[in-house]
């Protein structure tokens, strides 16, 4: 599934899917500070985020996601898969631990979001050319 809005995707588009990114991985870390009972204030959610929220930036500019972001196999997985190492990486060189539980959970939540939003995203578009 490598759906594309056009052949030269449109930069509100890519900003819409870098903000989606985004969210995203902020919902994750709120849904992890809630779940082990940690305070709820925007500094936490940061603090919490912020690796994650890191990694995902390199790995756009790695991947060069903006040419084709909306791509699940192409653009989602590499981001997804960058953006967990490098969160994982910079947790553990800012002695904040990366237990294995942790890293499982992260894995899968991560996946989930940012290859979720992609796939549904390209069953849209395809529905949209067939009914077009």
């Amino acid at each position: 599934m490598t759906a594309q809005l056009s052949p030269s995707p449109k930069p509100l588009t890519v900003a819409l899917a870098f903000a989606c990114d985004a969210a995203l991985l902020l919902v994750f870390a709120g849904l992890g500070r809630s779940s082990h009972a940690r305070d709820a204030s925007v500094w936490g959610l940061f603090e919490t985020a912020w690796p994650f929220l890191a990694g995902l930036a390199i790995m756009w500019l790695v991947t060069r996601a903006h040419r084709r972001p909306l791509a699940v196999l192409r653009t989602g997985v590499p981001l997804w898969i960058g953006t967990v190492a490098l969160g994982m990486a910079l947790r553990l060189l800012t002695g904040s631990g990366a237990a294995l539980a942790f890293v499982m959970v992260a894995t899968i939540t991560v996946a989930v979001f940012l290859l979720g939003w992609r796939a549904i995203a390209a069953l849209v578009l395809r529905l949209r050319r067939r009914a077009g």
